[in-house]
């Protein structure tokens, strides 16, 4: 079974209550369950993990390396300034392991500030704007390749 760790970024854990008119009514521990219940139909075994701490994030990909663990990561607004979280995705990907960004929505048709992601050049592949879908496209397409 593959070892796949599915990470969340800033504010992700509010969902259902922040903004549910952009995020969707689904919650954090739903999310979660449900991420793991895809994950497992796959034949993945994945953990779920969300922190609003940008060096909680930066040290779970660097563990991630270290497990020889395939991430899904949903940067949140790190996406698009933390080149801490770029550099640390880079180190995942040059080191033969996949990382597909996702996102609930598509940040290309928000904000202008938004439309920029620095961890997008050095990840495997991004899945944006199919609400919590994104996360199960993402698990699909790791469970489908196999590991370089």
């Amino acid at each position: 079974m593959t070892d796949v760790l599915v990470l969340n970024g800033p504010n992700l854990g509010r969902l259902g209550t922040r903004e549910p008119d952009v995020y969707g009514a689904l919650d954090a521990p739903t999310l979660a369950a449900t991420i793991a219940t895809w994950g497992s139909e796959l034949g993945l075994a994945v953990e779920v993990r969300q922190t609003d701490d940008e060096a909680t994030l930066v040290g779970w990909l660097h563990a991630a390396v270290d497990a020889r663990q395939d991430v899904v990561l949903n940067p949140a607004a790190f996406t698009h300034y933390s080149y801490a979280l770029r550099d640390a995705v880079a180190q995942v990907t040059r080191d033969g392991l996949r990382l597909v960004e996702v996102h609930l929505t598509n940040p290309a048709s928000r904000e202008r500030f938004r439309h920029t992601s620095v961890v997008a050049g050095v990840a495997t592949g991004t899945i944006a704007g199919f609400g919590a879908d994104s996360y199960r496209l993402a698990l699909q397409a790791l469970a489908g390749r196999p590991p370089a």
